[in-house]
């Protein structure tokens, strides 16, 4: 069966519905609620199949939306037993996930033009960028801040130690009860990220703040298709000035690093993140020669015999079975696809498309991978796989 198939089937077997609101479950077995960024995959995904079914899992999505304009990282359209997480809310998550939905949104009309589907979200849209822009960065230093290692869509990651005051080695354990414990202070702030939560956890994350870029780019279109001018520079302007920010308080020594507390400490930890820029462009053609020489294609980093892992080889917290702590994982792939090819780098973007494509072949729709072995793990059925079908 042709990978395009395989990928449909996933796709429809991991299908749910609720009333009248239509979505898709990352993993049944592991993951069966509806997760924000994986649904932005997922109608990515969908929009090469069937394009109302990539509009109803957008729409399903933002159905849950805060007052403030915060989309939670989850819905729980049916609660069960696996991370029943008390986040405050009955029926979502307190806390939200990278905004790849301005992408996912614009991939979807790109397609076919349907300039009802944009009016439909645009308030929506807006809300959601303006929470981030206001509420995750209230000194106005244009870095968007987060209160949850979850919020990065990368929960165990390496990047986060420093901030949880955990060291390089520790448990899945300890790091889950140490997050736990930002959800139980989250109660207790009723929610305040800017005056309250940032007390206790505040990462201006490199990937979540290349993803705002993206999206508000995204947004500038947006804005324009529909008539919207004063919003799309309103857009364009804070494009801008995260950008600006990013290279003056996150960049050091060719690289672009997260960092965290009100000081702007450095997490000089060699993760992915020092990719992601790439996705929006954010290095010089120069620079991103010299990122790809000395990280990408250095075997005791990230050119392992399957790309991209998420943790540098080097790295002490390096496990190729570990959780967001070396294995590869598909949308981190797709990821580094797009900013290779931003840069002409065509070879090295069909490598990591290569790679994807033999990781699918060799253990199917998993998680993650081992970067050493190609060995799935995590959860099973996983929809991230299919984000292949939009690495072209």
């Amino acid at each position: 069966m042709e990978l395009n198939q395989k990928i449909l089937d996933l796709m429809i077997k991991n299908r749910r519905t609720f009333n009248e609101f239509q979505y898709t479950v990352p993993s049944p077995s592991s993951y069966p609620y509806q997760w924000f960024w994986d649904s932005c995959f997922h109608a990515i995904i969908l929009s090469y199949f069937n394009m109302e079914d990539a509009k109803k899992e957008i729409l399903s999505v933002v159905s849950k939306q805060f007052e403030n304009g915060l989309i939670p990282h989850m819905i729980y359209w049916e609660r069960g037993e696996l991370i029943n997480i008390d986040w405050g809310k009955q029926d979502t998550s307190t806390i939200t996930q990278p905004p790849v939905i301005g992408h996912a949104v614009w991939h979807i009309f790109s397609k076919d033009q349907d300039k009802r589907f944009l009016e439909s979200l645009y308030l929506s849209l807006k809300k959601f960028t303006n929470y981030l822009l206001s509420q995750r960065d209230p000194r106005g230093h244009n870095l968007i801040g987060i209160i949850n290692p979850d919020e990065s869509g990368e929960d165990d990651s390496p990047r986060f130690d420093i901030p949880l005051e955990l060291d390089p080695k520790h448990t899945k354990e300890v790091n889950f009860n140490r997050r736990l414990h930002l959800v139980k202070q989250n109660l207790v702030c009723n929610f305040d990220a800017p005056f309250c939560m940032k007390n206790f956890f505040w990462v201006k994350d490199v990937p979540f703040n290349v993803i705002m870029i993206d999206h508000l780019s995204y947004m500038t279109k947006i804005a324009l298709e529909i008539g919207m001018h004063e919003d799309a520079n309103h857009f364009l302007y804070h494009a801008d000035l995260i950008k600006d920010a990013m290279r003056k308080l996150m960049f050091e020594d060719g690289v672009f690093y997260s960092t965290y507390g009100q000081d702007y400490k450095k997490i000089k930890v060699l993760s992915w993140a020092i990719l992601a820029p790439l996705f929006a462009n954010l290095y010089t053609k120069q620079e991103a020669e010299t990122l790809i020489e000395k990280h990408f294609l250095n075997e005791d980093e990230f050119n392992l015999k399957y790309v991209v892992p998420t943790v540098a080889k080097s790295e002490a917290s390096f496990d190729p079975k570990g959780f967001w702590r070396g294995p590869v994982w598909m949308a981190i792939n797709w990821f580094v696809y797009k900013g290779l090819a931003n840069y002409g780098l065509v070879e090295l973007a069909e490598k990591v498309k290569q790679s994807s494509i033999q990781l699918l072949e060799h253990s199917g729709f998993r998680e993650n991978y081992n970067p050493l072995t190609g060995e799935g793990g995590g959860a099973e059925e996983f929809t991230w796989g299919g984000l292949i079908i939009d690495m072209n």
